[in-house]
């Protein structure tokens, strides 16, 4: 395994694996037996990195979630782990009532909400302090200096180390980013999105959720990772749900002309590497010159072990070069 720095302040900064593993259906979908299997693997090959939500998987069975960091709780503690291992979890789209859906009666990202579900999100995984904690998804009901002081109250009191923002819009992100630098609190320091080796559609909107906020990692977002050397991406979805191995799976934001060619380059790549094509996207993800850590879900051990090989997966300049410029 090999690992990079996440966070700035020598105080809260973790040392995480390069590739995190992403929790979502552990639980629920993804059985126990299964569940643990994969995440002893995980462990066992030098992972830390394990990412969950509050809201995880709310959809499976029409209640609130909490299914994801109950399980990972349970493993936690029958396993012994300690602080070796970096559990991420997020709030603010937990659905309030069962039946309903982020979409129409999210839990959002008030001062209280963050506090109580922070508070909720502890217990169910089974830890003093959470060790990094995102804003899920935007909420334009409350102000945003109100959310920023939420967050931060959470680190200087010790029971959150780092802070982290999915699906925002970037400009979001940075006035947050701002309004926390202008008052001396902790900020931002670790961005979720979308991100994988094809680009979707820019002829039609980026948004993945119905509010209107940021799902992918699009241009503005990659070019604000750039000037922020402090900041780390991590990319949920970058084997887009099997759709490299399986195409019938493609969403349909990524029904372009430009698509064919991307995959063209990959394959070519995968070919010369003696690699899979999922592992040429991690890899390409992994030593790229952006500081990027795959989030990939799995769903058995045997795609786990596919997903760990890419670790060790060295890219030359020439091929990054051709995968980069294919459109």
């Amino acid at each position: 395994m090999k690992y990079r720095t996440i966070g700035t302040d020598p105080q809260t900064r973790r040392e995480v694996s390069v590739l995190a593993l992403g929790a979502m259906l552990f639980g629920s979908a993804t059985d126990e037996k299964t569940s643990f299997a994969v995440l002893d693997r995980y462990a066992e090959a030098g992972g830390t990195f394990i990412d969950t939500s509050d809201n995880y998987a709310f959809w499976v069975d029409g209640g609130q979630g909490g299914q994801s960091e109950e399980l990972l709780g349970r493993w936690r503690r029958s396993r012994g782990i300690g602080d070796e291992i970096v559990i991420a979890t997020k709030l603010g789209a937990r659905p309030l009532a069962p039946g309903t859906s982020y979409v129409d009666n999210p839990e959002g990202l008030s001062a209280k909400v963050i506090r109580e579900s922070a508070e909720r999100s502890r217990e169910r995984l089974g830890v003093d302090k959470l060790d990094l904690l995102y804003a899920h998804i935007e909420d334009h009901t409350v102000p945003l200096g109100e959310t920023v002081e939420g967050f931060a109250a959470l680190v200087t009191e010790g029971t959150v180390g780092l802070l982290g923002v999915s699906n925002h819009a970037a400009w979001r992100v940075e006035r947050a980013r701002a309004l926390a630098a202008a008052a001396g609190l902790p900020g931002y320091e670790v961005l979720q999105y979308a991100h994988t080796h094809l680009r979707p559609r820019t002829d039609v909107p980026e948004a993945l959720f119905p509010d209107g906020s940021l799902g992918h990692a699009g241009p503005d977002l990659l070019s604000y990772l750039r000037a922020e050397p402090g900041l780390t991406l991590v990319a949920y979805s970058p084997l887009l749900k099997g759709a490299y191995t399986h195409p019938d799976r493609l969403p349909a934001d990524f029904d372009h002309p430009g698509t064919p060619a991307r995959l063209a380059v990959l394959r070519e790549v995968a070919r010369e590497t003696g690699a899979t094509v999922n592992q040429v996207v991690l890899a390409r993800q992994i030593g790229g010159e952006l500081p990027v850590v795959p989030l990939a879900g799995v769903s058995s051990v045997a795609q786990l072990e596919e997903n760990l090989a890419a670790v060790d997966l060295e890219l030359t300049a020439e091929q990054r070069a051709r995968l980069d410029a294919a459109h």
